[in-house]
This record gives structure tokens, sequence and C-alpha cells, in this order.
């Protein structure tokens, strides 16, 4: 191993903490404090330097964000917390439902509910994305997993790392010997745009929303592909030993010292003192949601005195102190006027039903995807037909299904429709192409 100088080592010191800085202001804050060119010539700089020193390499490095080398296979870890899914709340009155029940466990645990300084909740935006467990021993990142079953997921630490808003080392000069955080990581609907677009020249197949395409992306073999995606990442849980030396008394301390730590936290979440606060919140960002630039599909409802999550508790499935708030999907009904095959370069073929024009959430729609020919054969399509089409993850329209009491109204010989026998068979012509 080439031998390196005290004046080597703290070069590469140096530059790694100006790095991370940088891409800390960049990546986190939004706020850049660096030319990319900059940046780029600092970064071959360290880069020149490990591979001439390689003893002076690190985990936390900035040149170590993307692999080499591609995976064979993603291992089985168990999760040192389980991740536990939230329960769904589709109104006021099951929020309101949510909220006797907690309060009667602690009532029935003889814990105090009285007046307090602390706000009651916590109000998040809840992510359209995929959830991801991190670990950290002594400030260093070593174990990226996806959610799996909650108890057990996959190691997936390198594809982690290429998540610029992830960082490699805590911002925290004495870290505990071992940190879990959990968050969400995400494609922004700019970036997934931009990855459909590169699919269809191939002739790929299209990813059916930004959920979708951020969980594919993390099973990716190959980092250097993850790192081309340019996963964002929202963290939102904080998990400290009683030994850390923290001291924290709310779910809103946590997401302040997560985003001190280094970590992106939502900037849109909310403390509310009541439920009608939070339904302002809810109601707010029903509409306000279009103009952000990821998806999401509700609130989370947090307990936020810690004192109270630890009384309340879990079920086998829940946290008995947080639920998410569903918006409702957003659906609309139209004709079909006619079933075309969208060819792919690779020659995939997609059906897609061309439509009477219908406003959905925002858009104007006139075409609307069928997936494949499996989903065909289970609509069951003819021309004519009045469907259901909303927009999957918001983002691309689908026939969801056809209004059977409908039926009969379809449409009789016509330029969209040749002959009533045509209409019959469409759907079994189109699978036999497919």
């Amino acid at each position: 191993m080439t031998e390196f100088t005290p004046e080597i080592q703290h070069r590469v010191q140096q530059l790694r903490r100006s790095l991370q800085q940088a891409g800390y202001a960049y990546y986190v804050l939004d706020a850049p404090e660096m030319e990319d060119s900059v940046y780029d010539r600092l970064y071959r700089e360290l880069q020149d330097l490990e591979l001439a020193y390689p003893g002076l390499i690190t985990p936390d490095s900035p040149t170590q964000r993307v692999g080499a080398k591609p995976a064979t296979q993603f291992n089985s870890v168990r999760h040192n917390i389980p991740l536990y899914s939230l329960e769904n709340a589709f109104s006021l009155e099951e929020l309101r439902a949510w909220e006797d029940r907690w309060r009667k466990v602690l009532e029935n645990a003889k814990f105090p509910i009285s007046p307090r300084e602390t706000p009651l909740y916590v109000c998040e935006l809840k992510i359209d994305g995929s959830a991801l467990a991190l670990t950290y021993e002594q400030g260093i990142l070593v174990r990226g997993a996806t959610r799996g079953d909650g108890t057990t997921g996959e190691a997936i630490t390198q594809n982690v790392k290429t998540i610029r808003a992830i960082p490699l080392r805590l911002d925290l000069d004495n870290p505990p010997e071992i940190i879990e955080v959990r968050g969400e990581a995400f494609l922004s609907l700019k970036v997934f745009d931009q990855i459909n677009q590169e699919r269809q020249r191939m002739g790929d197949a299209l990813f059916a929303n930004p959920r979708n395409a951020a969980a594919g992306t993390l099973r990716q073999l190959d980092s250097r592909i993850v790192a081309q995606r340019r996963l964002d990442f929202f963290a939102y849980t904080l998990h400290l030993p009683q030994t850390s030396g923290f001291t924290l008394n709310s779910q809103g301390e946590a997401l302040e010292l997560l985003q001190k730590m280094g970590f992106k936290v939502n900037p849109n979440r909310q403390l509310c003192r009541s439920l009608e606060e939070v339904q302002t919140y809810f109601e707010h960002w029903d509409g306000a949601r279009r103009q952000l630039s990821y998806m999401t599909d509700g609130i989370v409802v947090k307990v936020n005195p810690l004192d109270f999550q630890e009384t309340l508790g879990f079920t086998q499935k829940f946290p008995r102190w947080a639920i998410a708030l569903k918006y409702p999907a957003e659906e609309a009904p139209t004709q079909v006027k006619a079933v075309t095959i969208q060819v792919g370069r690779t020659g995939a073929l997609t059906p897609v039903a061309e439509l009477e024009p219908v406003h959905l959430a925002g858009t104007t729609v006139q075409r609307a995807t069928l997936h494949n020919r499996d989903r065909l054969a289970e609509l069951d399509l003819h021309l004519g037909d009045t469907v259901i089409v909303r927009k999957a993850g918001e983002i691309i329209p689908e026939v969801v299904r056809i209004l059977v009491e409908l039926v009969r109204l379809r449409l009789p010989d016509s330029k969209c429709q040749p002959t009533a026998r045509n209409a019959i068979s469409l759907s079994y012509t189109l699978r036999e192409k497919l």
C-alpha cells in the first residue's frame, strides 16, 4: 500500500468536508453555495488522491456514493426495529374515531391527558414513494434497507448511498453508537417524466407512477443506474438509544434534530393543537399539493408528545399514535371511441384507449393505457363502453373499470365501430395481437 504523508491526509479530509457541505447545501437546503465547476474540480482531486492512496478511502467519502461493480443480488436483513404500516382514514369522521381510540387507551392506562405546552399533533405530507430504513454506527451510514414485510427487508446500501439527500456521515460532533432513521425515497415528477420518456424511446414498458419507479430503481443491481435516476429522500422518523445523550420530548423536536443531522425533512409539516387545525391543514393541501414537485396522496397525522407515543404503543399492524388521512382518487367517466396499439422500439405492444375528452386532475385526458393483454381480457372492453378513468399515481391516465350498467348503450355501427361483431370481438382480437 502506498504511504501517504500527514499533509496528504489532511488535504483529503479538507476536500471531503468541503464537498459534503456543498452537497448538503445543494441537495438538502436547495441553496447552492459552490459553483458546479468548482465542485467537479475538487471532487476530481479527491478521487485522484484516493486512487493514489487507497488506504485513505473511507465509507463516508463522497466518492463512494456510486459503486463501480454491480451487485449480483441483494441479501435479506432483519430490521433492528420493525417498520409498521399506517392505518388509513378516508374521512374526518374516521379521524375523530381514531382520536377517540387513542384517548381511551391512555385513559385505560391511567395516563394523564392534561393541557400541555406541546402541540398535540404533527401533520406531514404523505410522500408517495418507497420506505427506507437507515442504520448509522458512530455517525457513519452502514446499512440501507427496503421496508420488505416490515420485519425483514433487503440490504441495498450501495444504492442508498447514491441518494444525495441522505448523508453518508451525520453532522454530529459526538454521534451515538447507533442511530436508526426512517424515511421515504421518491422521484420528483420532472425526473419521473424524463425516465418514462427515455424508456419510451428505448421501447421499454413505462412506469405506471413515481412510486413504482422509485421502488424499481432502488432494486437495480447496478448502483450507477440508480445514481442516474436522481432519487430524493425525506426523513421522518428517528430512533435513538437511551444512552444517546439527546433529550427529545416530541415528534416535532425529532424532525428538527434530523434536519440538524443533515437530513432533508419535508418543509410542509405543521404542528396542530386540535383536529380542527388538522382539518384545515388537510383541506389546504388537497388543492396545494398539485403545485408540488412530487407526489402525495394524503397526510400523516402523528401524536406529537413522545411519552404519549410510548404509552400508546402498537397494534399487531399499526402504531396507535399515527394514521394516514388519504385524499380521494380523482376519477371521471367517459366513453371509448377506439382502441389502438402502441408499439415500442423493441416491439412491445401496449393497448391504449382513445377517449371522449374528459377533464381530470387539472388536465384534459383523451387517451388512457390499458396496460397489457391480461388487463384487456379482464375488462372485456367494447367500443362505445362508458369507462371510469383515473390518473395512476395522478400521472398516467388508466382505465379503471367499465360501468356495466351502461353496456346497453354501446355504440351501434359507426366509424369507430364498423360492425357489431367487430365490437364484440374487440378485446379478443387485440389479445391475439398482444
